[in-house]
């Protein structure tokens, strides 16, 4: 599965730099299912995407949903298992650690850069 790098180029900040891609419909389906835990700096790119289910997860996440040009429409802090979340207008959805919106200081129109990792 691709990785990416993704900086929050409106402040300046990290989200990640170790971000899976699912961008199929088995790695749409798998994504973060059966994850104990999720290490500041790993997260999950889910694309198309504008929404999220969080049925049979372990653990919480923050949710960062994207248009297509990869600016921030909605995000949601801790969004805990079980639980169902949806962003109008988003194209493709970021799943990372509790605690990454608030570190990054991102916000709904913030433009995001998604990059290989290297």
């Amino acid at each position: 599965m691709a990785r990416i790098a993704v900086h929050n180029r409106t402040r300046g900040t990290e989200l990640g730099q170790r971000v899976r891609v699912a961008d199929n419909p088995w790695t749409r389906f798998i994504g973060l299912l059966g994850r104990g835990t999720l290490q500041q700096g790993d997260g999950l790119h889910i694309t198309p995407c504008s929404s999220v289910h969080m049925f049979f997860m372990r653990i919480p996440l923050d949710i960062v949903y994207l248009d297509k040009e990869n600016r921030v429409v909605k995000t949601v802090r801790d969004l805990r298992p079980w639980r169902i979340s949806a962003g109008r207008g988003a194209k493709s959805v970021l799943e990372l650690p509790v605690g990454t919106i608030d570190a990054s200081g991102t916000r709904v129109g913030d433009e995001l850069a998604l990059e290989p990792a290297g």
